[in-house]
């Protein structure tokens, strides 16, 4: 199976896309051409068997029309020879219509086409900076119409089984989960409590600072991933000082070994509607690493925490509740090791990404052969 990935908006190394989804597909044997912003990131593609490359612009805030011109230009040139065309931002959804006759065109059938749900789109605009306020409404209004006709005329798969909730079908889902080390991993030490993922507001960077400096000299906040832009000096004012270390974005097997034999791993999102019904990542991967988690009470992270007792839950934009959460591990190695162990042992048991790998590619071969019967169906009745 010959399959074209594309993102104009994530990182190029992000954590689902390449380390995920398709190196689920090369394990599986299929050819994958990953299209993403490698020089807009300051990436260079790791060369791997049956994967190519290729460079597109990146959407950022209102400049997007060069990204979505250029990506329609490859998926004209190159979806033509895929068997499935999986996208992975709903901006590319713009770059589909009359996609299907050009591809047509050229002799074959078309590749199946599916769109990779990864958040809950609307609800994320009231924190698109750039986006006026004004204009918020009614361009949630347009996201929403978006989703209800992608939905008539592509496949979807979905990071959550609440996103449901915003489709009048039923989208099979592709679970966001970790993969939980084979190996052991180190203790939870006493010094540093550790971020992994976007910093942005939302997330809950300047309260992470506010932790940070809370705890400093005792322990140390590493923070790594990108920035968003309006927070970018916060985080460089505060490595300066000393109080916390930010490491930027790190490709995903050096970001995760961060995470061997940390305090505590840290989720301060705030209450914003987008992640009301998104289990983070992070919290996952923290518990595979065996490393309590510090989270804010945003639904699914919560129910994670509680229901495994692997972490401590604190208010929202609270970091003094952080803080005093990170230094109640600090002071109790008992209790740190017991919740990281619980932890790794619920993420082994029930989170763990290999089982979805599985699923994910079992999808996207299914739809792959449905629409070559049905090319070859097509082909017959004329």
């Amino acid at each position: 199976m010959r399959v074209l990935v594309a993102t104009v908006v994530h990182h190029p190394e992000d954590a689902r896309i390449l380390h995920r989804e398709i190196a689920a597909l090369l394990e599986h044997g299929h050819q994958v051409t990953y299209a993403a912003p490698f020089a807009a990131r300051g990436v260079r593609p790791r060369p791997r068997p049956r994967l190519e490359s290729v460079d597109l612009p990146r959407a950022v805030g209102r400049d997007r029309r060069t990204a979505l011109r250029e990506a329609r230009r490859v998926l004209i040139q190159r979806g033509a020879q895929a068997d499935v065309v999986l996208l992975h931002d709903p901006e590319l959804l713009l770059a589909l219509p009359g996609l299907r006759r050009r591809w047509r065109a050229g002799g074959g059938p078309g590749p199946a086409v599916v769109w990779d749900v990864h958040e809950d789109t609307a609800a994320a605009i009231a924190m698109k900076h750039w986006v006026p306020r004004a204009l918020r409404p009614p361009v949630r209004a347009v996201v929403r119409a978006a989703e209800r006709m992608a939905e008539r005329r592509i496949h979807l798969l979905l990071a959550e089984d609440a996103y449901q909730r915003r489709f009048r079908r039923t989208h099979p889902v592709v679970l966001n989960l970790a993969t939980v080390p084979v190996s052991p991993p180190k203790l939870p030490g006493a010094d540093r409590a550790v971020y992994l993922g976007q910093i942005s507001r939302g997330r809950g960077a300047e309260d992470l600072i506010a932790m940070a400096r809370l705890l400093y000299p005792e322990v140390r906040v590493e923070a790594i991933g990108a920035a968003d832009g309006d927070v970018r000096g916060l985080l460089e004012a505060a490595d300066r000082d000393g109080v916390l270390r930010w490491h930027g974005f790190l490709p995903n097997d050096e970001a995760l070994a961060r995470l061997d034999g940390a305090l505590a791993g840290l989720s301060l999102l705030r209450d914003e509607a987008n992640y009301r019904h998104s289990r983070p990542t992070k919290v996952v991967e923290y518990m595979a690493y065996g490393i309590p988690v510090v989270t804010t009470p945003t639904p699914l992270a919560a129910a994670l925490v509680r229901a495994n007792d692997c972490g401590i839950v604190v208010d929202f934009r609270d970091p003094r509740a952080a803080a005093d959460a990170v230094r109640r591990l600090r002071e109790n190695a008992g209790l740190r090791r017991a919740q990281g162990r619980r932890g790794r042992a619920a993420a082994a048991a029930g989170l763990n990404w290999p089982a979805q790998a599985e699923v994910f590619a079992g999808h996207l071969e299914g739809w792959a052969s449905a629409q070559a019967l049905q090319s070859d169906a097509a082909v017959s009745s004329r």
